[in-house]
């Protein structure tokens, strides 16, 4: 899960000692499929992990994720006392947190009475997951180490509802890639069950320092280079020199969801900032797209 990239006026030097030996010097044929070289040093840095929760604490979008959360996913209240092994079934919904991170959405939907399973590529992030956990007063949650691009083991029609949240879908390097996980997704979520994606918006990037220059680089390396993208953005984050995200036009996005099986049903536009939801005559700073399956099995 990451945050949009800044564009300050000066890039801050990176960590000493960074990445505990495991940095981008990793070949690409070692690392997973879709997964840059930034992407890989996330998901191996153990400090990344053991501060995120604090890092995000104060960030004014996963306010905004929560109301949306809580809007289409609320509260389910269960009949205390079920008729049958059919009913309490029935009172059952299971959600696929795509990219759970250390659990910031998975946990509160499990308070909810959701079924959460948290599926991550960080074993580090899976672990602070676990810790948590060990609270006895902590909701459960199954967690499962994947590459959201190789979701194979996971078989079709077993859960109910998706998310994808804080930019996931964007650290996931190509378009094809990309695909690739909306189609596992929509072979996974039952046909007619949700799927919640938050995305950055590119032009997004006109109202941010050295925004321009940074749209100019990213459309001149995609007709330079096969695996660049326009969109495409590099950039320094939390002591990482080399952070990669993929930034969606609204039509990309909403494009790739119908080619992969995908009903958009509701966007939302949210503000540069992210405290809140953006005027219709602002440029967004990014969008939830909230779409159904109806995957023809």
């Amino acid at each position: 899960m990451n945050q949009p990239p800044k564009w300050p006026s000066k890039t801050p030097p990176a960590r000493s000692g960074k990445n505990c030996g495991l940095s981008g010097s990793v070949a690409r044929w070692r690392r997973p499929t879709g997964v840059a070289e930034g992407t890989w040093d996330y998901v191996t840095d153990r400090s990344i992990a053991d501060h995120y929760d604090a890092f995000v604490a104060d960030t004014p979008l996963c306010r905004v994720d929560e109301s949306i959360l809580r809007e289409i996913l609320p509260e389910i209240k269960k009949d205390s006392t079920p008729t049958s092994k059919t009913a309490e079934a029935a009172q059952t919904s299971r959600v696929f947190d795509f990219g759970c991170g250390t659990g910031r959405a998975a946990f509160p939907l499990a308070l909810r009475g959701y079924e959460v399973l948290g599926i991550d590529l960080s074993q580090q992030m899976l672990q602070v997951v676990h810790a948590k956990q060990a609270a006895a007063d902590s909701p459960r949650i199954g967690t499962l180490r994947a590459n959201l691009v190789q979701l194979e083991c996971l078989a079709e029609d077993t859960a109910d509802h998706g998310i994808c949240l804080f930019s996931t879908l964007g650290m996931i390097q190509t378009r094809t890639h990309r695909r690739s996980f909306l189609r596992h997704a929509n072979r996974i979520i039952k046909p007619g069950g949700g799927l919640l994606i938050h995305v950055h918006h590119r032009w997004a990037a006109l109202r941010e320092h050295r925004g321009i220059r940074a749209l100019l680089k990213s459309w001149l390396t995609s007709t330079r280079e096969k695996e660049s993208e326009f969109g495409d953005t590099y950039y320094a984050y939390r002591g990482l020199d080399k952070m990669f995200m993929h930034r969606f036009s609204k039509r990309e996005l909403r494009v790739d969801l119908e080619a992969t099986g995908w009903s958009v049903d509701r966007v939302w536009r949210v503000s540069i900032d992210g405290s809140g939801f953006a005027h219709p005559a602002e440029i967004a700073g990014g969008f939830f797209f909230h779409a159904t399956s109806n995957w023809s099995r």
